[in-house]
């Protein structure tokens, strides 16, 4: 498929939403994040050398509130766009979410990538689908690989019901879905 075929979303232009997420999310790991952890760590310094122990024990009150405010504002970041999937891809960031998850969940993925906006996309589809699982699910298996111009998630072992964001985004960027017996879901999403 050409890329002036593909959905506007899928562009890879700056101004696509998934760029403009990730910008932010930079945007706040390289400004009010890194003034944060200085500002703990001169406060660190300040208390260390403070010769009053009630003072002392006052900044590092104020240092543990900074570190919690900075730990807020990293995953605040992360969920505009997690920088692992930035970094490494749809695949490891899945299973950072899959980690975070009380049911049991296998990523299978190649190493491959499918560009920002796609993998945006896809990873928060997916990861809405794998957070809404309950305690004691039982076990979910998503698979990502491409398929000649197609990006190809499957995911078995999901409830039909809860796959209902990835076939809506796999329809949203040009894509299609199909539902399996026993919960698999495969959706088929062009790619450049």
């Amino acid at each position: 498929m050409a890329p002036d075929s593909l959905p506007a979303v899928l562009s890879g232009g700056a101004d696509d939403p998934w760029h403009q997420r990730m910008r932010l999310e930079r945007e706040l790991h390289d400004g009010p994040a890194l003034r944060l952890s200085a500002l703990a760590l001169r406060l660190g310094l300040m208390g260390h050398r403070c010769q009053d122990p009630a003072l002392a024990e006052s900044i590092a009150g104020v240092q543990d509130e900074l570190h919690a405010v900075l730990e807020e504002l990293r995953n605040l970041a992360g969920k505009l766009y997690p920088p692992l999937l930035d970094e490494a891809g749809l695949g490891p960031a899945l299973r950072q979410v899959a980690e975070h998850t009380d049911a049991p969940i296998a990523i299978v993925d190649t190493s491959e990538r499918f560009g920002p906006a796609l993998e945006g996309a896809t990873y928060f589809a997916v990861a809405e689908c794998l957070a809404a699982l309950p305690v004691g699910a039982p076990a979910v298996e998503v698979a990502i690989n491409r398929e000649g111009d197609e990006l190809v998630i499957a995911v078995t072992g999901l409830e039909p019901g809860a796959t209902g964001r990835l076939q809506e985004t796999a329809r949203s960027l040009g894509g299609r879905t199909d539902v399996g017996p026993s919960g698999s879901v495969t959706a088929r999403i062009p790619c450049a």
